[in-house]
């Protein structure tokens, strides 16, 4: 690993507006944005303190190399290698080279949530994993900075395109291999006090991992607080606030998934899909599907077989 020369420049995230949702001496700072973003800056720079945002962060380390402390271990990434985390856990970037640049992306929870196949990496996710992976491609380096470029630009139709090829590259990271970089970080016990921070965490995951295994049953946003012992009204507010949905959102996201799978997937009639998948009424169901996909479910239906045909 090159050698690693501290840098006091101060720091400012520039991707996100700041807005701190603790006491004014809390040293997290929390940033309430969900957006899918980039960072503005290439440039590597020390943090002052940790920091915490509801988005799934991928850091592609274009040269040099940085340091980062998160949660409570320390942990480098050097040119050429591309990690992804939760941000809700507490991290901060502690040192850098003189020459680190990198992309940063911001990506919203919920599209970790309309990927049910990756379910193993969601929940390592979810647990306070920063995944690396294993199988770097050459072309990352450019696409990479292609999509922070289209990002930037503020132009929903190159957002729509950058979300459905990162969704593919990380459905490529889930299949070619990736491994958890706290398991081989070294431990920094200095920053103990934001053990409370990581205990949110902690109930969040427990939260998002009931829905996603009882989301066709009869639940509520009771249920869910309760599987994390918390309150409801407590639950409802950490929910959104970590991962950019409500508990109900969050919910009917995962009935729709598996509705839409079995659409493709079964003969079964729209009303029998309906109610398996945990919806009270053909209606509800409708207007939920139409207001997700902006389509009918026998439309999207009738487009899938549509296009299995002509292949």
């Amino acid at each position: 690993m090159p050698k690693v020369t501290p840098r006091q420049a101060p720091y400012r995230d520039e991707s996100v507006p700041a807005h701190p949702e603790m006491d004014r001496g809390h040293p997290v700072v929390v940033f309430g944005d969900h957006r899918f973003c980039a960072g503005s800056t290439l440039e590597v720079r020390p943090m002052p303190r940790p920091h915490m945002h509801s988005q799934v962060e991928l850091n592609f380390v274009l040269a040099g190399a940085m340091t980062y402390w998160f949660d409570g271990r320390v942990m480098e990434l050097t040119a050429g290698r591309l990690a992804l985390f939760w941000g809700m856990i507490p991290h901060q970037v502690t040192d850098c080279s003189r020459d680190a640049r990198f992309v940063v992306l911001y990506v919203p929870m919920a599209t970790f949530l309309e990927l049910p196949a990756l379910s193993e990496l969601r929940s390592a996710i979810f647990r306070g994993a920063v995944i690396e992976a294993l199988d770097v491609k050459p072309y990352d380096r450019d696409v990479f900075q292609q999509w922070r470029s289209d990002l930037l630009a503020g132009d929903g139709q190159l957002e729509q395109i950058v979300r459905s090829e990162l969704s593919a590259r990380i459905q490529r990271l889930d299949r070619e291999g990736w491994r958890d970089l706290r398991e081989t970080a070294r431990q920094n016990p200095a920053a103990g006090h934001l053990g409370h921070d990581h205990d949110r965490a902690v109930k969040v995951e427990r939260m998002a991992q009931f829905i996603g295994e009882h989301a066709l049953e009869g639940i509520s946003a009771d249920d869910v607080a309760r599987a994390a012992d918390l309150h409801p009204n407590y639950a409802m507010s950490l929910f959104k606030r970590a991962v950019g949905l409500t508990i109900k959102q969050a919910i009917t996201r995962h009935r729709l998934d598996m509705a839409q799978s079995m659409l493709i997937a079964t003969d079964l009639s729209v009303a029998t899909i309906a109610f398996d998948c945990g919806f009270n009424s053909l209606s509800s169901f409708y207007t939920a599907f139409a207001q997700r996909f902006r389509q009918s479910p026998a439309a999207f239906r009738q487009g899938y077989e549509r296009i299995t045909k002509a292949a």
